[in-house]
């Protein structure tokens, strides 16, 4: 491995909201950024941009739309054009932006429970209705789709379906079967498919990524899929993201609902985005092989010290969904481990239905990090 990932930067001194949100004794393994270097290409290309001097209103590079088209026939075999590109601010942007495009005030909005906590608030948002089906785990806590469930929640008033995939927080990158299953359910009942696909190149093992709008035109032709270099490449704060909707109508129906409201992409993130995709690959294969080792690392210490807790392997993302229901807690996980352990994870209940007695924990850090943090949580666990 080339890159280094092990060294600890000091952000507590710097903006970072990740650690200047509690106090100085505690670990945060809560936000979904990492603490890693980002690749020095982009840290490069940011520099010389400053260096430049002017920051006035600027354009996105020329051969941005080329670079991802060609990104994402070589990856996933999937051909859209440079037209049904749109550059926002921001995946969660993307999403409150389909909301508006595709429903009316009471329609409703499909989501699959535990979520990202946004993806929760976005129809409300919208003075849509809020339609949630919940994922199932089976009892070594791998999570699937309840098919009767999900038929079962859709209704004629249903628009939307708010899809995470790669799922945040259970980890699942669902397969090609779920995938047709799903957009088959959506397409019967003509509801558009925004698949939010942010922690698509975060895949652990032998996990493969399948955007759902590249199973068939017709799929496509319903879908907005979100996609961003920010998890990917650690650069979510400089805001640049993009939506791929191929059918021109719903492409100017989400034109309409941005304009005015929704700025473009800044010039620090067009240029950290585009030298990422073009040049930061090394830099992620080796970013994975550390997770991996990180995910090895996290199994085998909550399988040999911490009773009661009990975690599946992700198939991607760099975060981990750990079930603490079993461990007798005398209050929530998430508040036990934050008075006890002094480490700042994310509670479950913010996740929505099926939340409850869980926490998520992220281990993009160096694995010096994580290991202090479980052995915090294994010690709070210990004095029960």
């Amino acid at each position: 491995m080339t890159h280094d990932f092990d060294t600890l930067i000091d952000r507590r001194h710097s903006d970072s909201e990740k650690w200047r949100r509690y106090g100085p004794d505690v670990l945060p393994l809560w936000v979904a950024d990492m603490d890693f270097r980002s690749p020095e290409p982009v840290i490069q290309a940011l520099q010389e941009r400053v260096a430049h001097g002017v920051f006035g209103y600027g354009a996105e590079p020329p051969e941005l739309r080329g670079v991802i088209v060609e990104r994402l026939k070589r990856l996933y075999g999937w051909q859209v054009s440079e037209a049904d590109l749109v550059f926002v601010p921001g995946v969660v942007t993307g999403f409150n932006l389909a909301c508006r495009a595709v429903a009316a005030p009471g329609e409703g909005v499909l989501i699959q429970t535990p979520v990202y906590p946004p993806i929760l608030a976005a129809p409300a948002h919208a003075a849509l209705q809020r339609q949630a089906t919940e994922l199932t785990a089976n009892a070594s806590g791998y999570y699937s789709v309840d098919f009767d469930a999900f038929a079962a929640a859709i209704t004629p008033a249903t628009r939307l379906f708010i899809l995470c995939n790669p799922h945040n927080p259970v980890g699942r990158a669902f397969s090609r079967d779920e995938l047709t299953r799903m957009a088959d359910l959506c397409l019967r009942h003509r509801i558009v498919i925004c698949s939010d696909e942010i922690h698509c190149d975060l895949l652990l093992g032998t996990t493969r990524h399948i955007p759902i709008a590249s199973l068939a035109p017709e799929v496509a032709d319903q879908t907005i899929t979100l996609m961003a270099p920010s998890k990917t490449f650690n650069i979510a704060g400089l805001e640049c993201s993009f939506a791929i909707i191929s059918n021109p109508d719903l492409r100017r129906r989400y034109l309409s609902a941005r304009a005015g409201l929704v700025p473009g992409v800044n010039i620090m993130g067009f240029v950290a985005a585009l030298v990422a995709y073009q040049h930061g690959q090394p830099w992620l294969d080796d970013l994975l092989a550390y997770l991996e080792g990180n995910v090895d690392y996290l199994l085998d210490f909550v399988a040999t010290h911490m009773p009661g807790i009990r975690v599946h392997r992700p198939e991607a993302t760099a975060l981990a969904w750990l079930d603490c229901r079993a461990a007798n807690l005398p209050e929530s996980p998430y508040r036990f481990f934050l008075d006890h352990a002094r480490v700042a994870l994310n509670d479950g209940v913010a996740f929505g239905a099926g939340g409850e007695g869980f926490v998520r924990l992220n281990f993009g850090c160096p694995q010096s990090l994580l290991a202090e943090a479980l052995m915090r949580l294994s010690g709070a666990l210990r004095q029960l």
